[in-house]
């Protein structure tokens, strides 16, 4: 078993002292019990991770001494922006935490005419937040050092429009051909996944108005977080870095 992980959102450099946030100072002190002179990984995102030692710990504060910084190089060259309309109870978490996993570099939670949840203001800001949360903590147990992007959640048809030079993707089961079929000059890839009810008549013709090109999973019908993730991982396989 490798170093635990714990991702500090700000700079670091090598000779550094630093204190860990009250949630990585609970887990080393309470929940792993460590103590001085153990050692921990650190990364803020940056693309890098900082081994370190610990030279102090209570239950409620840690500090470290940053004793190096190595370059990561295990992000995919396939670069992916997951369109998830959002979905009900914990499978939205669940879908960002294993698509980050698999290697998603950015997320934007979508609403549509069958979107079931209803967000708005500070309730929207706060499952943003836990959202951005969960990606950190999936980075933290992967062993990503780029923390995905979870973006203010949107209207399907805004997303559709952004300009991008990414291939933008939609699942449809009347799709002619699969993920096997598709060439991607760029490496990058736009995913749109719906909601549980599937996108409405209207909202399939939008995406083809947008040049969204209607992909097969396969002859079974997916739940909204098995067809991302599988997806996401025919995605990789084919253009990634998934053998």
């Amino acid at each position: 078993m490798g170093l635990a992980r714990f991702y500090h959102n700000e700079p670091l450099t090598v000779g550094q002292q630093i204190v860990l946030n009250d949630d990585a100072a609970g887990h080393i002190g309470r929940v792993l019990r460590m103590q001085a002179g153990e050692r921990v990984i650190i990364f803020n995102g940056s693309g890098q991770h900082f081994p370190a030692t610990i030279t102090s710990a209570s239950k409620k504060n840690v500090e470290v001494h940053i004793d190096e910084a190595i370059s990561s190089n295990n992000e995919s060259p396939l670069r992916i922006h997951l369109g998830q309309v959002i979905s009900r109870g914990d499978r939205m978490d669940f879908t960002i935490q294993k698509s980050v996993e698999l290697g998603v570099n950015t997320i934007t939670p979508l609403f549509s005419e069958r979107c079931g949840v209803k967000l708005s203001g500070d309730r929207l800001a706060k499952k943003i937040e836990q959202w951005q949360k969960i990606a950190v903590a999936a980075c933290e147990q992967s062993g990503r050092d780029v923390v995905p992007n979870i973006r203010p959640a949107m209207q399907l048809e805004a997303w559709c429009a952004e300009d991008t030079e990414a291939l933008k993707l939609n699942l449809h089961p009347r799709a002619a051909h699969g993920i096997n079929g598709l060439t991607l000059d760029k490496l990058s890839a736009r995913l749109l996944i719906g909601p549980e009810g599937g996108l409405s008549d209207v909202e399939i013709a939008m995406t083809e108005n947008y040049q969204f090109t209607d992909i097969l999973l396969g002859p079974r019908v997916l739940r909204t977080e098995t067809a991302s993730l599988t997806a996401i991982t025919a995605l990789q396989a084919r253009f990634g870095d998934l053998g």
